[in-house]
């Protein structure tokens, strides 16, 4: 797990976090059970989340929401940046690139670090359905993780 003493000048993060114990942080989150959320894969720099779309995600047209799209964008690269940074990480900004709609389907977020700090780590998703012959992408995230800062 991350090692961070708020009084050294510097900071040396480790994690060694295993996907159970990922599963369980997504599993505490209630908004994350709401969306039916698991996490497929969680390693050194990544991460892979998953949603069965179904009716509590659509849109009135019928589409899963942008907002579903960018939750799995946001939390997948929230766990790819803690495995690098520690288990105490927010999102510092968010983008995502909506290229499709799709309205049934497993919806999976594939997320890594594409840079990283001792703070900070810039990470990218690609979300996809599954199943596909050939899985093509419905949107793209760019995420900035930072790690938590107490305030004293």
């Amino acid at each position: 797990m991350a090692t961070d003493d708020p009084g050294s000048t510097m900071t040396q993060t480790t994690t060694s976090a295993t996907l159970d114990e990922a599963r369980a942080v997504l599993a505490a989150q209630p908004f994350s059970a709401l969306l039916g959320a698991r996490l497929a894969e969680f390693g050194d720099g990544f991460a892979v989340l998953e949603i069965d779309l179904d009716d509590r995600h659509r849109q009135q047209l019928g589409y899963a929401h942008g907002g579903v799209w960018a939750y799995a964008a946001d939390n997948a690269i929230t766990f790819a940046g803690g495995s690098v940074l520690g288990p105490r990480v927010l999102t510092g900004g968010i983008t995502v690139d909506y290229l499709r709609p799709a309205r049934t389907g497993v919806l999976v977020a594939r997320a890594r670090v594409v840079h990283r700090s001792a703070r900070q780590a810039v990470c990218q998703a690609t979300l996809g359905l599954a199943g596909d012959d050939a899985p093509y992408a419905v949107a793209h995230g760019r995420v900035t993780v930072a790690s938590e800062r107490t305030r004293t």
